[in-house]
């Protein structure tokens, strides 16, 4: 079973064990994140794969909109640390289950991720080559 610790995050914090923010105000409340977020919750881990197993269960909570049932406010909405807590653990348990399985839903998170970048950066040098061509184009 993974031990963690679930608290809000507090602005300048520094933690020295290994530990992810869940964002917990609009409506991207659950996205997972390795650098903090204004108004955020923090999961301190005793271990660095505990913390890269359950990012990847955070993430595909927040990706598939499970915290939007658990949404509350009327102008801005957000993610109560209760609420937050209550849900988190057995999700994560749940969907721990068949570790096996994790293990390769996590590798193959990793892969499109990976596979994402590189698109990314592909369209972005794309962009930048038609920039100069046109730039070229038009200097005749």
């Amino acid at each position: 079973m993974l031990n963690f610790i679930i608290k809000t995050h507090r602005k300048d914090t520094i933690y020295t064990k290994p530990h992810l923010f869940v964002l917990n105000k609009g409506m991207n409340s659950g996205k997972p994140q390795k650098t903090p977020f204004t108004n955020s919750f923090v999961i301190i881990f005793s271990n660095e794969e505990d913390c890269e197993s359950l990012f990847f269960i955070a993430y595909s909570l927040w990706q598939t909109k499970f915290w939007h049932q658990y949404l509350v406010g009327s102008v801005i909405s957000f993610l109560r640390l209760p609420d937050f807590k209550k849900q988190f653990n057995p999700q994560a348990s749940l969907m721990m289950v068949e570790h096996e399985q994790h293990q390769k839903n996590v590798a193959a998170l990793k892969l499109l991720e990976k596979k994402e970048k590189q698109f990314h950066e592909n369209i972005n040098i794309i962009n930048d080559l038609r920039r100069v061509i046109l730039y070229r184009y038009c200097k005749r």
